[in-house]
Protein backbone atom coordinates (compact mmCIF):
# COMPACT_ATOMS: atom_id res chain seq x y z
CA UNK A 1 0.00 0.00 0.00
CA UNK A 2 1.43 3.18 -1.28
CA UNK A 3 1.75 5.69 1.93
CA UNK A 4 2.24 9.11 -0.01
CA UNK A 5 0.54 10.70 -3.11
CA UNK A 6 2.47 13.67 -5.01
CA UNK A 7 0.53 17.08 -6.08
CA UNK A 8 2.24 19.66 -8.38
CA UNK A 9 5.45 19.06 -6.38
CA UNK A 10 4.16 18.18 -3.19
CA UNK A 11 4.41 14.83 -1.39
CA UNK A 12 1.38 14.46 1.11
CA UNK A 13 1.78 11.47 3.50
CA UNK A 14 -0.95 9.03 3.60
CA UNK A 15 0.04 7.64 7.16
CA UNK A 16 -3.24 8.97 8.71
CA UNK A 17 -6.47 8.96 6.16
CA UNK A 18 -7.53 11.91 4.49
CA UNK A 19 -10.51 13.66 5.02
CA UNK A 20 -11.19 15.62 1.58
CA UNK A 21 -14.67 17.83 2.00
CA UNK A 22 -17.07 18.48 -0.25
CA UNK A 23 -18.13 21.48 -1.38
CA UNK A 24 -20.42 21.59 -4.45
CA UNK A 25 -21.27 25.29 -5.96
CA UNK A 26 -23.99 23.80 -7.98
CA UNK A 27 -27.69 24.31 -7.94
CA UNK A 28 -28.61 20.55 -8.75
CA UNK A 29 -26.59 18.60 -6.35
CA UNK A 30 -28.71 15.34 -5.52
CA UNK A 31 -27.53 16.18 -1.74
CA UNK A 32 -26.64 19.61 -1.08
CA UNK A 33 -27.74 21.66 -4.25
CA UNK A 34 -28.20 25.19 -3.88
CA UNK A 35 -26.80 25.59 -0.28
CA UNK A 36 -23.61 27.59 -1.19
CA UNK A 37 -25.23 30.03 -3.85
CA UNK A 38 -22.45 32.67 -3.07
CA UNK A 39 -18.10 32.56 -2.43
CA UNK A 40 -18.91 33.96 1.06
CA UNK A 41 -21.63 31.05 2.11
CA UNK A 42 -18.72 28.80 -0.05
CA UNK A 43 -16.02 30.00 1.79
CA UNK A 44 -17.51 29.98 4.83
CA UNK A 45 -18.42 26.51 4.60
CA UNK A 46 -14.59 25.82 3.58
CA UNK A 47 -14.12 27.51 7.25
CA UNK A 48 -16.35 24.84 9.06
CA UNK A 49 -14.81 22.12 7.09
CA UNK A 50 -11.31 22.48 8.18
CA UNK A 51 -11.85 23.36 11.51
CA UNK A 52 -13.86 20.26 11.35
CA UNK A 53 -10.79 18.36 10.36
CA UNK A 54 -10.64 18.26 6.62
CA UNK A 55 -7.50 17.77 5.01
CA UNK A 56 -8.57 18.60 1.15
CA UNK A 57 -11.21 20.90 0.06
CA UNK A 58 -12.91 19.24 -3.28
CA UNK A 59 -15.01 21.92 -5.23
CA UNK A 60 -17.37 20.90 -7.87
CA UNK A 61 -19.59 23.17 -10.22
CA UNK A 62 -21.30 20.59 -12.39
CA UNK A 63 -23.66 18.36 -10.71
CA UNK A 64 -23.56 14.60 -11.94
CA UNK A 65 -26.96 13.52 -10.49
CA UNK A 66 -28.89 12.09 -12.92
CA UNK A 67 -30.04 13.89 -15.71
CA UNK A 68 -28.77 17.19 -14.07
CA UNK A 69 -28.53 20.27 -16.66
CA UNK A 70 -25.02 20.31 -18.52
CA UNK A 71 -22.81 23.04 -17.82
CA UNK A 72 -20.60 25.20 -20.22
CA UNK A 73 -16.89 25.39 -19.27
CA UNK A 74 -17.56 29.23 -18.90
CA UNK A 75 -20.32 28.74 -16.53
CA UNK A 76 -18.51 26.03 -14.65
CA UNK A 77 -15.13 28.51 -14.65
CA UNK A 78 -17.59 31.03 -13.14
CA UNK A 79 -19.20 29.48 -10.45
CA UNK A 80 -15.74 27.75 -9.08
CA UNK A 81 -12.76 30.07 -9.71
CA UNK A 82 -13.30 32.74 -7.63
CA UNK A 83 -13.75 30.54 -4.40
CA UNK A 84 -10.66 28.36 -4.90
CA UNK A 85 -8.75 31.58 -5.68
CA UNK A 86 -10.25 33.07 -2.16
CA UNK A 87 -9.27 29.40 -0.51
CA UNK A 88 -5.59 29.43 -2.20
CA UNK A 89 -5.34 32.85 0.15
CA UNK A 90 -7.00 31.94 3.04
CA UNK A 91 -5.37 28.22 2.98
CA UNK A 92 -1.77 28.28 1.01
CA UNK A 93 -0.80 24.70 2.64
CA UNK A 94 -3.93 22.95 2.15
CA UNK A 95 -4.34 21.23 -0.76
CA UNK A 96 -7.49 22.10 -3.16
CA UNK A 97 -9.18 19.79 -5.86
CA UNK A 98 -11.74 20.58 -8.48
CA UNK A 99 -14.12 18.39 -9.22
CA UNK A 100 -14.49 18.88 -13.85
CA UNK A 101 -14.40 16.69 -16.49
CA UNK A 102 -13.31 19.24 -18.73
CA UNK A 103 -10.15 20.46 -19.38
CA UNK A 104 -10.24 24.34 -19.34
CA UNK A 105 -11.81 24.38 -16.34
CA UNK A 106 -9.09 22.04 -14.68
CA UNK A 107 -6.80 24.71 -16.21
CA UNK A 108 -8.54 27.60 -14.45
CA UNK A 109 -8.52 26.33 -11.45
CA UNK A 110 -4.95 24.93 -11.28
CA UNK A 111 -4.07 28.78 -12.31
CA UNK A 112 -6.05 30.07 -9.10
CA UNK A 113 -4.42 27.51 -6.53
CA UNK A 114 -5.56 23.81 -6.95
CA UNK A 115 -3.26 21.21 -6.80
CA UNK A 116 -5.74 18.11 -7.74
CA UNK A 117 -8.15 17.43 -9.93
CA UNK A 118 -11.26 14.98 -9.34
CA UNK A 119 -12.10 13.39 -12.81
CA UNK A 120 -15.49 11.81 -12.11
CA UNK A 121 -15.18 10.43 -16.08
CA UNK A 122 -12.05 9.02 -15.84
CA UNK A 123 -9.92 11.07 -18.37
CA UNK A 124 -12.96 9.51 -21.11
CA UNK A 125 -14.68 12.96 -21.62
CA UNK A 126 -12.07 15.53 -22.67
CA UNK A 127 -9.20 14.36 -24.46
CA UNK A 128 -6.77 17.42 -23.24
CA UNK A 129 -7.35 16.12 -19.57
CA UNK A 130 -4.92 14.10 -19.47
CA UNK A 131 -2.31 16.24 -20.98
CA UNK A 132 -3.62 19.59 -19.20
CA UNK A 133 -2.99 17.26 -15.38
CA UNK A 134 0.73 15.76 -17.02
CA UNK A 135 1.52 20.01 -18.06
CA UNK A 136 0.90 20.89 -14.53
CA UNK A 137 1.58 18.29 -12.16
CA UNK A 138 -1.42 18.07 -10.86
CA UNK A 139 -2.55 15.30 -8.46
CA UNK A 140 -5.39 13.31 -10.63
CA UNK A 141 -7.86 10.97 -9.07
CA UNK A 142 -8.85 8.55 -11.60
CA UNK A 143 -12.66 7.41 -11.24
CA UNK A 144 -14.64 4.73 -12.78
CA UNK A 145 -17.71 5.38 -14.52
CA UNK A 146 -19.48 4.69 -18.00
CA UNK A 147 -21.22 7.58 -20.17
CA UNK A 148 -21.82 11.21 -19.79
CA UNK A 149 -22.19 13.51 -16.61
CA UNK A 150 -25.64 13.41 -17.21
CA UNK A 151 -26.50 9.74 -17.19
CA UNK A 152 -23.29 8.25 -15.66
CA UNK A 153 -25.25 7.88 -12.30
CA UNK A 154 -27.96 6.29 -13.41
CA UNK A 155 -28.31 2.50 -14.22
CA UNK A 156 -28.29 2.94 -18.03
CA UNK A 157 -24.86 1.47 -17.79
CA UNK A 158 -24.93 -0.52 -14.78
CA UNK A 159 -24.71 -3.94 -16.47
CA UNK A 160 -21.83 -6.40 -15.44
CA UNK A 161 -21.38 -9.96 -16.00
CA UNK A 162 -20.16 -11.67 -12.77
CA UNK A 163 -17.95 -9.72 -10.38
CA UNK A 164 -18.49 -6.05 -11.02
CA UNK A 165 -15.18 -6.09 -9.76
CA UNK A 166 -13.92 -7.23 -12.55
CA UNK A 167 -15.38 -4.95 -14.89
CA UNK A 168 -14.46 -1.82 -12.46
CA UNK A 169 -10.35 -2.54 -12.62
CA UNK A 170 -10.38 -3.21 -16.13
CA UNK A 171 -11.96 -0.45 -17.18
CA UNK A 172 -10.24 1.51 -14.94
CA UNK A 173 -6.80 -0.26 -15.86
CA UNK A 174 -7.39 0.91 -19.54
CA UNK A 175 -7.59 5.17 -17.69
CA UNK A 176 -4.80 4.50 -15.88
CA UNK A 177 -2.76 3.75 -18.60
CA UNK A 178 -4.10 6.67 -20.48
CA UNK A 179 -2.40 8.97 -17.91
CA UNK A 180 0.53 7.38 -17.59
CA UNK A 181 1.06 7.39 -21.38
CA UNK A 182 0.15 11.12 -21.71
CA UNK A 183 3.10 12.19 -19.26
CA UNK A 184 1.66 11.74 -16.14
CA UNK A 185 3.86 10.52 -13.44
CA UNK A 186 2.49 7.17 -11.55
CA UNK A 187 3.09 8.82 -7.72
CA UNK A 188 0.34 11.76 -8.48
CA UNK A 189 -2.15 9.36 -9.72
CA UNK A 190 -5.34 8.36 -7.44
CA UNK A 191 -7.56 5.78 -8.25
CA UNK A 192 -11.62 5.50 -7.75
CA UNK A 193 -13.62 2.82 -7.82
CA UNK A 194 -16.96 4.66 -8.44
CA UNK A 195 -19.40 3.73 -5.84
CA UNK A 196 -22.71 4.49 -7.58
CA UNK A 197 -21.36 5.68 -10.41
CA UNK A 198 -22.77 3.19 -13.13
CA UNK A 199 -23.47 0.92 -10.16
CA UNK A 200 -26.90 -0.59 -8.62
CA UNK A 201 -26.61 -0.96 -4.80
CA UNK A 202 -25.35 -4.35 -5.01
CA UNK A 203 -22.68 -3.34 -7.91
CA UNK A 204 -21.30 -0.54 -5.05
CA UNK A 205 -21.49 -2.88 -2.34
CA UNK A 206 -19.05 -5.80 -3.86
CA UNK A 207 -16.44 -2.95 -5.21
CA UNK A 208 -16.66 -1.73 -1.91
CA UNK A 209 -16.49 -5.26 -0.02
CA UNK A 210 -13.38 -6.12 -2.67
CA UNK A 211 -11.49 -2.69 -2.22
CA UNK A 212 -8.11 -4.72 -1.67
CA UNK A 213 -7.94 -5.34 -5.10
CA UNK A 214 -7.87 -1.81 -6.68
CA UNK A 215 -5.53 -1.39 -3.36
CA UNK A 216 -3.20 -3.71 -4.15
CA UNK A 217 -2.27 -1.60 -7.19
CA UNK A 218 0.07 0.71 -5.16
CA UNK A 219 -2.22 4.34 -6.33
CA UNK A 220 -3.98 6.07 -3.42
CA UNK A 221 -7.66 4.92 -3.31
CA UNK A 222 -10.14 7.63 -3.02
CA UNK A 223 -13.27 6.51 -1.80
CA UNK A 224 -16.67 8.45 -2.17
CA UNK A 225 -19.80 6.85 -0.42
CA UNK A 226 -20.93 9.64 1.34
CA UNK A 227 -25.02 10.09 1.33
CA UNK A 228 -25.21 8.01 -2.22
CA UNK A 229 -28.13 5.70 -2.71
CA UNK A 230 -26.95 2.59 -2.38
CA UNK A 231 -26.26 3.88 1.51
CA UNK A 232 -30.04 5.00 1.41
CA UNK A 233 -31.64 1.63 0.48
CA UNK A 234 -29.35 -0.72 2.81
CA UNK A 235 -30.13 1.81 5.98
CA UNK A 236 -33.84 2.76 4.87
CA UNK A 237 -32.72 6.21 5.38
CA UNK A 238 -34.63 7.84 1.98
CA UNK A 239 -33.38 11.66 2.53
CA UNK A 240 -29.20 11.91 1.44
CA UNK A 241 -29.05 14.75 4.29
CA UNK A 242 -29.71 12.27 6.96
CA UNK A 243 -27.63 9.41 5.53
CA UNK A 244 -25.02 11.07 8.52
CA UNK A 245 -24.14 7.42 9.90
CA UNK A 246 -24.68 5.10 6.83
CA UNK A 247 -22.30 7.21 5.35
CA UNK A 248 -19.72 7.27 7.99
CA UNK A 249 -19.74 3.31 8.48
CA UNK A 250 -18.92 2.59 4.50
CA UNK A 251 -16.09 5.41 5.32
CA UNK A 252 -14.89 3.06 7.57
CA UNK A 253 -15.45 0.06 5.70
CA UNK A 254 -13.45 1.71 2.89
CA UNK A 255 -10.48 2.65 5.70
CA UNK A 256 -10.38 -0.68 6.83
CA UNK A 257 -9.99 -2.24 3.18
CA UNK A 258 -7.47 0.35 2.03
CA UNK A 259 -8.84 3.09 0.82
CA UNK A 260 -6.96 6.29 2.50
CA UNK A 261 -8.84 9.42 1.13
CA UNK A 262 -12.46 9.45 2.00
CA UNK A 263 -14.66 12.53 0.03
CA UNK A 264 -17.59 13.71 2.56
CA UNK A 265 -19.99 15.86 3.05
CA UNK A 266 -19.89 15.12 7.07
CA UNK A 267 -16.49 15.63 7.67
CA UNK A 268 -16.61 15.98 11.75
CA UNK A 269 -18.53 12.68 11.89
CA UNK A 270 -16.11 11.23 10.02
CA UNK A 271 -12.84 12.66 10.60
CA UNK A 272 -13.63 11.28 14.47
CA UNK A 273 -14.50 8.15 13.66
CA UNK A 274 -11.55 7.32 11.25
CA UNK A 275 -9.06 8.80 13.76
CA UNK A 276 -10.81 6.00 16.64
CA UNK A 277 -10.34 3.20 13.67
CA UNK A 278 -6.70 4.58 13.16
CA UNK A 279 -5.89 4.68 16.81
CA UNK A 280 -7.24 0.98 17.19
CA UNK A 281 -5.33 -0.15 14.24
CA UNK A 282 -2.02 1.68 14.98
CA UNK A 283 -2.32 0.08 18.93
CA UNK A 284 -2.95 -3.62 16.94
CA UNK A 285 0.36 -3.03 14.98
CA UNK A 286 2.14 -1.77 18.17
CA UNK A 287 0.57 -4.66 20.00
CA UNK A 288 1.74 -7.84 17.15
CA UNK A 289 4.95 -5.52 16.73
CA UNK A 290 6.26 -5.96 20.55
CA UNK A 291 5.14 -9.61 20.72
CA UNK A 292 7.47 -10.85 18.25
Amino acid sequence: MTTTWRVRGRTFSLGRPLVMGILNMTPDSFSDGGLLQTVDAAFAQAETLVAQGADILDVGGESTRPHAHAVDSAEEVRRVIPLIGALARRFPELPLSIDTVKSAVARAAIDEGAHIVNDVSGLRLDDAMARTCAETGAGVVIMHSRGGVQDMATYEHAGYDGDPMDDVLAELRAQVDVALAAGIAAECIAVDPGLGFSKRSEHSLGVLGALERLVAWGHPVVVGASRKRFVGEVSGVHEPIDRVYGSVGAALAAFERGARILRVHDVAATRQALDVVDAVRRASTRGEASSR
